[in-house]
């Protein structure tokens, strides 16, 4: 047992030093004259792939942070931002910046992961049928989830009249090293995580056996956030309904130590699948402020007020309230029970279903106010109800990296769209809807190594 382990392990830092080779440099000709050795990297049995799968610290941690440090969830003071980072600062002030690292480099790496997988498991040809299964749709969820997770960054927000001929993403289908990335459209970058995520679906148990693998209903909820990017809001309705359908508890917070500086434990009820970012500097709790409007869009009996936040001296508030387990800056970008109730509840405001609208709405929020102190919606006009529905997605996922992509996709709608400020030093800096600033540049190494035509 003790020599499988070390082999196991040993298999594992092969790959990730092939990984790493992979996307520091595929289509720099100078490395594809010098091939690492393939033979460090071929896992040969289902257990191989499997743990591959389970290597938590790669696949699971290490979401794109970027979107969040850009978006209005939070502000810094001078001094903290004169201490920054130059990449934190940067991304702080929406300036143009193309040392990216690990914000493009660790997605493709997993990318890179799952194609080994992918391939590996076709020349295994295993007789055991359902894990055989199960590892593929794990594989192809992944590389969903990190194609996705790019895309919400380095490619223009999905806008149906023009996805066909707008940048998307280098598509990574396969490990094969001499393979030199071309830029797909936008359209094909989102057909194709939507053809992985659906493909994923049909392979994977409903459940996982752990919340830091897939199933089917984090692909399912995977979909319905996707197609909520693109504003196909049909299509999210119906897979966000799909997932709550195989998975659908929400946690009362009135059961919960809302005092506590971590109130909610790692793999709770409400997560589906789990996944976060590493540690970003400028996202340490006693630097990044909460955005005092929004604070103050919580009542006295809205329980996240305390649940998610913590107050200092200076009368600023930090966020505590994430769904990690942790105290650290570190954000869930997981999948979650809340924010399929929300997805639902917003599509079904928007296609005129009112009575399924607020009783989604209704089953979340009567799970977050102090008992017996909410008093349900009952709205008539939908325009009404979408906009509080929004509003309460602004309260319920800050701090999950998914902000910017809602106001991405929001700032394409007439009613909407939103200016976001920063006072920096006395300067007030704007980013208005449209703005080039909301596509992020392209790692500079990948452009010199590959020639892929630059973000402007």
């Amino acid at each position: 047992m003790r020599n499988y382990f070390y082999n196991k392990q040993r298999f594992l830092r092969h790959l990730t030093v092939a990984a790493i080779f992979a996307i520091c440099l595929a289509g720099c000709e100078k490395f594809l004259d010098q091939k690492p050795d393939q033979k460090l990297a071929v896992p040969s049995t289902l257990d191989d792939l499997e743990a591959l799968l389970n290597n938590y610290e790669t696949l699971n941690i290490r979401y794109p942070e970027a979107g969040e440090i850009a978006s209005d969830d939070f502000y810094v003071t001078d001094a903290t931002f004169g201490n920054l980072n130059d990449r934190d600062r940067n991304f702080y002030s929406w300036q143009k910046y193309d040392i990216i690292g690990g914000d493009w480099s660790v997605p493709y790496r997993n990318i890179f992961n799952t194609n080994i997988i992918l391939e590996s498991l076709a020349e295994i040809n295993s007789p055991e049928k359902e894990r055989a299964d199960k590892t593929k749709g794990s594989a192809l969820f992944l590389r969903a989830f990190n194609h996705f997770a790019l895309a919400q960054l380095f490619c223009v927000p999905y806008n149906e009249t023009t996805a066909a001929t707008d940048a998307g993403i280098p598509l990574r289908l396969r490990s094969d090293l001499s393979i030199t990335p071309t830029r797909a459209t936008v359209a094909a970058t989102y057909e194709s995580v939507i053809g992985d995520l659906k493909a994923a679906a049909r392979l994977l148990p409903d459940l996982p056996t752990a919340k830091y693998l897939p199933g089917k209903a984090a692909a399912y909820g995977l979909l319905a956030r996707v197609y909520l990017s693109m504003r196909q809001y049909d299509d999210a309705d119906v897979y966000a309904d799909s997932s709550l359908r195989l998975y659908h508890v929400l946690i009362d917070y009135n059961t919960i130590d809302t005092a506590a500086f971590a109130p909610f434990p790692k793999f709770n009820d409400e997560v589906v699948y789990d996944a976060a970012t590493l540690v970003a500097i400028v996202l340490i709790q006693s630097r990044a402020k909460v955005d005092s409007v929004l604070y103050s869009m919580y009542d006295a009996n809205d329980l996240r007020k305390s649940a998610f936040f913590r107050e200092y001296g200076d009368g600023s508030h930090g966020f505590k309230g994430g769904y990690t387990g942790s105290t650290s800056p570190s954000l869930f970008t997981g999948i979650a029970t809340d924010e399929l109730y929300l997805v639902r509840a917003e599509c079904e405001a928007r296609k005129g279903a009112m009575a399924s609208a607020l009783d989604n709405i209704n089953t979340l929020l009567v799970n977050r106010y102090r008992a017996g102190s909410f008093i349900p919606l009952n709205m008539t006009d939908a325009g009404e109800l979408l906009d509080t529905i929004l509003t309460e997605r602004r309260k319920e996922l800050l701090y999950r990296a998914l902000r910017w992509t809602d106001l991405r996709r929001l700032n394409l709608e007439q009613g909407h769209a939103k200016t976001i400020y920063r006072k920096i030093n006395n300067e007030v800096l704007t980013l208005p809807p449209g703005s080039p600033r909301y596509t992020f540049e392209i790692d500079r190494n990948s452009v010199n190594h590959s020639d892929l035509p630059q973000n402007p």
